[in-house]
């Protein structure tokens, strides 16, 4: 992340971002921008109380939230009854998209026919009544950083809206705006970023700890930055071992057995078609989990049985080396996964188990990153994410969610631990 030193915080921080709820220009398909008539529907309110629940126990020092008024009666709905600031930024306010504001989306494709067709395809480059809108947020997204981490506070709550969101978190882990609709921000849905202070007081190291997540579960459908998602992989973190840590190959603790039954659970919202994993103990454990219970539920053929077709034993240590190797290994597998999602006979979606490092790999790969970036992304064990494919899987995934843990319920990690 580039940002002055002034602004880099001197202890761990942590941000929480969550979008607004379902608005009422939302409900009717209307491009709502920076403009401030929408506000919240019913189910709008109901997904801020799902989120108030979620985050209810987490302690949160400041809040900063865009003053507009769907953002701003989510974040009062989350806040509740917390007697810590909150504090009003205009820079949070949603992207300006000028003349397009207020308009249908149709009505925009009718109105506007070539620049709609550019905002929907090349969105970095759309420019409108003389502005570059997506440019413009990026920028603005930079202020928005450098008076959040200014802050004396160590855990932030943020609520904003969708584009800025997506620009909050791309600048955080130095992603420009050929990034903008490639990480999902849902209504509702919280991303969790950490930043952790340099010793040379330079920017800070960040991570994503998650990406959106929702109220509702990631893999019961809906649009993948305003398309639907024609193809899905899931990627699955093992359960827990009982040393994370150790280089030996190792089978999952109690722990780990609740979590894979947990997401086992959550994918029967899903026909799966087919399984891969890794051939390590915990992996092939976490598959069998997942395919004895669509089995039981009749959801899965019988010839739909865990493969084991990426290797383990290349994840144990993050030297120099290994971290080559995990990187080359990963794009080859990334590249056999999306030419079996492009096998009709694979179905609409694909689980794919394995290590928190195999499936962060995997995710750089989807992004076009290159090793370097393996450290901006955190996955828990039993976490699942999730990449859409609303094109297909010959072009650019969408990631919908990072280390969703909602469905380990009690057993999750909270969202506001120290860092």
């Amino acid at each position: 992340m580039s940002s002055s030193s002034s602004s880099s915080p001197t202890t761990a921080k942590r941000v929480v971002l969550v979008r607004h709820g379902q608005s009422t220009w939302n409900e009717e398909g209307r491009i709502q921008g920076s403009s401030d008539f929408s506000i919240l529907t019913t189910k709008g309110e109901s997904q801020a109380d799902i989120s108030r629940q979620m985050l209810v126990e987490d302690s949160f020092d400041v809040c900063f939230t865009s003053p507009l008024k769907r953002s701003k009666k989510t974040a009062e709905i989350i806040w509740g009854s917390r007697e810590a600031e909150m504090i009003f930024d205009y820079d949070l306010r949603e992207i300006d998209l000028y003349s397009f504001q207020g308009l249908l989306k149709k009505e925009g494709k009718e109105k506007f026919g070539e620049a709609f067709g550019q905002w929907q395809e090349d969105p970095a480059n759309f420019v409108i009544d003389g502005h570059y809108p997506v440019r413009e947020l990026w920028s603005r997204a930079g202020s928005c950083w450098n008076g959040v981490l200014a802050h004396e506070s160590n855990s932030v709550l943020v609520v904003a809206h969708n584009a800025v969101n997506q620009a909050l978190v791309s600048t955080a882990i130095g992603l420009g705006t050929e990034y903008f609709r490639r990480l999902l921000q849902s209504n509702c849905g919280v991303s969790v970023l950490d930043f952790i202070p340099r010793a040379d007081g330079g920017s800070p190291h960040v991570c994503l700890n998650r990406l959106n997540q929702t109220p509702s579960s990631p893999i019961a459908g809906g649009s993948s930055g305003g398309r639907k998602a024609s193809k899905q992989i899931i990627l699955v973190c093992h359960g827990q071992g009982d040393n994370e840590a150790s280089t030996n190959d190792q089978p999952m603790n109690m722990l780990g057995v609740i979590q894979s039954q947990k997401t086992a659970e959550l994918l029967l919202d899903l026909r799966v078609a087919s399984i891969v994993c890794s051939s390590s103990t915990a992996s092939t454990e976490t598959a069998g989990v997942i395919s004895h219970v669509q089995e039981a539920a009749g959801c899965l053929g019988v010839d739909s049985v865990p493969r084991y077709d990426i290797q383990s034993g290349w994840l144990s240590q993050l030297d120099e080396e290994t971290v080559s190797t995990l990187w080359n290994r990963s794009k080859k597998a990334w590249e056999s996964l999306l030419d079996k999602l492009s096998d009709e006979d694979t179905g609409d979606a694909m689980v794919v188990v394995g290590s928190s490092v195999a499936h962060i790999s995997l995710i750089a790969q989807c992004l076009n990153l290159d090793k370097k970036c393996l450290e901006l992304f955190h996955l828990d064990a039993g976490s699942i994410s999730v990449i859409d494919f609303p094109d297909g899987p010959s072009q650019r995934g969408v990631i919908r969610c990072t280390n969703y843990t909602a469905h380990l319920g009690r057993w999750s990690v909270p969202i506001t631990r120290s860092v």
